[in-house]
């Protein structure tokens, strides 16, 4: 068995964690990212796959990754677009009758470096502490690690949207025999979301700077707006656009969709100090206190002191944090967490029902 070359990842505060080196080589030896903990203990090439992760390096708490290899079903987006992968053990051997590769092989290909054999324990404890932090990561010394750290900018005030959305209109779905016709703007979009959305319409994906008037002009009967990555303040375009649009059509957002809905009516978002990545947030719905289990992956959130015209429809158990809202006077309404995404439980599956009854009232 071929041996590994010794790497390291350096965060911007001087820690250090050693391992080896897995993945595609960075260049010089050094890649960048904002470092960030995801705690599923499955779906590892959802996440990878999600392009809510430009800009970040993902860290697995749980200990054995790659054990199931990967399969092109579960792809989420056309490529990885995050930074680095951190595990503690990469599984040599994959074994899943679905699998058609090996993960260090998927990461080779998509270009994507990582490191295993740390203790992702710490670095998980160190990051609840001392909040997201920058890393660097690679096969370099550990002085080059740290300066390349040290200059990373991280994600606050950055659109890193534009280099995930789409660059051209394109169609899921029945063209022409669904009951509805959805624009959904591409933040970052899934493929889990695309695949709910079109079971209940046809649904055109336009790229995040879509005006406004360009949507109305494709007479929707209603618009959806995607999660995606980074700090909703760096895409002031996305929200001008939802403001133009409100009132005019019925419109879901998931996500960064959900910050950015709360933004175009005048809400404050604020970053979290080291965000919601897992598959196992409860969330209590406000109507009648049903408790779901969610998968959530941002590091922004809404301020709740801050929505004056929405009611706020779900929170987070765990810390508070708005994960839903009703707009009060336009056909509207959004969710911070992920109810395409299949964690185990499907609990909020319900929510694209919604969405389709919102359409319907207004058919």
């Amino acid at each position: 068995m071929t041996r590994r070359v010794e790497a390291a990842l350096v965060l911007a505060d001087g820690e250090v964690f050693e391992g080896e080196h897995i993945g595609a080589a960075a260049p010089g030896g050094v890649a960048t990212g904002e470092v960030v903990f995801n705690t599923v203990l499955s779906g590892y090439q959802e996440v990878i796959t999600d392009p809510s992760y430009a800009g970040q390096m993902i860290c697995f708490t749980y200990p054995h990754i790659g054990n199931y290899g990967i399969t092109p079903e579960d792809v989420e987006s056309r490529r990885p677009f995050c930074r680095g992968v951190i595990v503690r053990d990469l599984a040599r051997r994959r074994s899943n009758w679905r699998s058609s590769g090996d993960l260090e092989e998927f990461l080779v290909r998509a270009g994507v470096p990582g490191i295993t054999g740390i203790d992702t324990r710490r670095l998980t404890r160190h990051l609840r502490e001392v909040g997201s932090l920058s890393g660097g990561l690679g096969t370099a010394d550990v002085a080059t690690l740290l300066a390349a750290a040290r200059d990373e900018p991280g994600t606050a005030g950055v659109d890193l949207v534009a280099s995930v959305s789409t660059d051209r209109p394109y169609t899921v779905g029945g063209e022409g025999t669904a009951r509805f016709r959805v624009v959904a703007y591409d933040f970052g979009i899934k493929t889990a979301i695309l695949r709910q959305l079109s079971s209940l319409a046809s649904v055109e994906v336009v790229p995040a700077a879509t005006p406004a008037a360009d949507v109305l002009a494709r007479r929707p009967d209603g618009v959806f707006l995607s999660n995606g990555p980074g700090d909703p303040a760096a895409v002031p375009y996305a929200t001008d656009a939802i403001r133009a649009l409100l009132g005019e059509v019925p419109i879901f957002g998931i996500c960064l969709g959900h910050q950015l809905l709360a933004t175009a009516v005048g809400a404050r978002t604020y970053k979290l100090k080291f965000g919601h990545h897992g598959g196992n947030h409860p969330v209590r719905r406000h109507t009648d206190g049903v408790v779901e289990i969610t998968s959530q992956n941002h590091n922004y959130a809404v301020d709740g002191g801050s929505i004056a015209t929405a009611d706020v429809t779900h929170v987070n158990l765990n810390d508070g944090v708005v994960e839903g809202m009703r707009l009060r006077d336009a056909p509207a309404f959004s969710v911070q967490y992920h109810p395409e995404a299949g964690p185990g439980p499907h609990d909020a599956r319900y929510l694209f029902s919604w969405f389709a009854e919102l359409m319907e009232e207004r058919a």
